[in-house]
């Protein structure tokens, strides 16, 4: 299968989680026998921070602008299946643009799903549009669950199909050292994922001034109060990531409001620390029992008394249960061979549609 990707970054994981989650499921579809090439808008905010220059899975690209777009034209129109990720600078042109180019199928990956539909709802999506969606002959979203019937029958999508993040398992593993931390935080500043880091992570340091603490992400604002046995680390690169966790104790998963209220929006953190066999503590929000057991494979809290109990306990068993679930069930190569069902079931129906469209 030719496959042709737009999404906001391969090259950059600098303050976003779209590069890893691309690495690796384009890396287990391209092992898969598929040849793919990854389009990406060249911006300045990345460009400084590029620590994936050279994809041995795929080619990679940079365009300008919009109107950079043509010297690719061919490679859109000779594609099996495009798509189209969620935040491209002017998505909403970009999707017109393949779907009028393309003679495949068309795709939208939406790894933001709850924060697009809340941005519709608002009329303030500047990369996606209902009648875009409708167009799209395939929606591939990082939520599963209801939301799913809701693409479908409220906004017009022909497939909604949840295409969950995934982890390299051969990236992230245990890795031998020590614990520096007892309870860490890996991701980028969000204002709404803020009050939920003060009360399971903050609080709990202030509370517990002889454990040690991590934050890992850049965009945190200057007047945060950190207490003095919180560690920041303003940027760390995914070749860090699984020493990052391993060196932890426990880890902190922290979920977006959109996506809470959503339910079954797992993030790429969450398996990315579970694969790496550190103990997760995560906030609570419909769909996560189905992912990972709580209490067997998964810690579950509230307040940050629960975390301050669990820090003077050894739950590394539930780490290993955790590990054992995702490499089961959630790896690169799994989600691969689904997004490679998705397509095909996508290439199926269209053939269909437009023959009956046709007569």
């Amino acid at each position: 299968m030719k496959l042709v990707v737009l999404g906001l970054s391969l090259s950059s994981s600098w303050g976003n989680g779209h590069a890893t989650t691309y690495r690796a499921l384009l890396s287990a579809f391209a092992a898969r026998g598929h040849d793919i090439l990854f389009l990406e808008r060249d911006v300045p905010w990345y460009a400084p921070h590029r620590d994936l220059q050279q994809p041995d899975f795929c080619r990679l690209a940079f365009y300008q602008d919009l109107a950079g777009l043509d010297a690719w034209r061919a490679d859109i129109a000779a594609a099996d299946a495009v798509i189209v990720g969620s935040y491209v600078p002017d998505g909403i042109a970009v999707g017109d643009y393949v779907q009028r180019e393309a003679r495949g199928i068309v795709a939208f990956y939406d790894i933001d799903t709850p924060v697009t539909l809340a941005r519709l709802r608002d009329a303030d999506c500047d990369y996606l549009s209902q009648p875009l969606i409708a167009g799209y002959d395939l929606y591939l979203s990082f939520t599963g669950g209801p939301t799913l019937d809701r693409l479908e029958r409220d906004y017009g999508s022909p497939m909604a199909r949840a295409l969950y993040c995934s982890v390299d398992a051969a990236a992230y593993r245990p890795v031998p050292g020590p614990k520096r931390w007892d309870l860490t935080y890996l991701g980028t500043y969000s204002a709404d994922r803020q009050l939920t880091l003060e009360r399971l992570l903050i609080e709990p340091a202030r509370h517990m001034p002889d454990k040690r603490f991590c934050v890992a992400g850049p965009q945190y604002p200057d007047d945060i109060a950190w207490p003095a046995n919180v560690e920041r680390i303003d940027h760390l690169p995914p070749a860090d990531h699984a020493a990052f966790y391993c060196a932890s104790r426990y880890t902190l998963n922290v979920t977006r409001a959109d996506m809470i209220a959503a339910g079954w929006s797992p993030s790429v953190r969450l398996f990315e620390a579970a694969a790496c066999g550190t103990p997760i503590i995560s906030d609570i929000w419909p769909g996560l029992s189905d992912l990972l057991a709580p209490n067997r494979e998964i810690l579950l809290a509230d307040k940050p008394e629960q975390i301050c109990v669990w820090l003077h306990e050894d739950r590394s068993a539930v780490g290993a249960a955790a590990r054992a679930r995702i490499l089961a069930e959630h790896t690169a190569d799994a989600r691969a061979a689904q997004l490679e069902q998705h397509l095909q079931a996508a290439i199926a129906q269209s053939g269909a549609d437009r023959v009956i469209a046709a007569e």
